[in-house]
């Protein structure tokens, strides 16, 4: 068997297969940033957006909640929560924490002002805007 195989044809394989999957590689970084700008919505981003995002990060809303699919699944998916349930109950679901249901999960109350809430209510608008190819699949998240 050893005759059959040699280490010239496994070379050959070798640099073949690294060409083969390097050219592959360029095509598809090619392809991503060629699509890319047509579904991001960065042409949207405005100081507020950016502004709702750092309330994002600092309060550690990912610790909980996935956004786009990204993040903890302990709570809702918020990637789409803007189009499901709007910005007046968004607000209002953010004041209304904690409820102390009992056997309920509980969202603490990061005592937001309504600038605050207005901020982060721009960045769930954004991110609901991102063309993510239907997903999450599941209109709930």
């Amino acid at each position: 068997m050893s005759g059959i195989f040699t280490k010239s044809m496994a070379r050959n394989i070798f640099y073949g297969g690294t060409v083969f999957f390097f050219l592959l590689f360029l095509a598809l970084t090619f392809d991503t940033e060629r699509e890319l700008p047509s579904r991001d919505n960065s042409h949207n981003i405005t100081p507020e957006v950016a502004a709702g995002k750092h309330i994002w990060e600092t309060r550690n809303c990912i610790g909980c909640h996935s956004l786009l699919g990204e993040g903890a699944y302990f709570a809702p998916e918020l990637g789409n929560v803007y189009v499901r349930r709007g910005p007046e109950f968004i607000k209002a679901w953010m004041q209304s924490m904690p409820t102390m249901a009992p056997g309920r999960r509980q969202m603490p109350n990061f005592n937001l002002t309504d600038e605050e809430l207005d901020e982060l209510v721009a960045f769930l608008k954004y991110t609901s805007e991102i063309n993510t190819a239907n997903w999450p699949p599941n209109i709930e998240g």
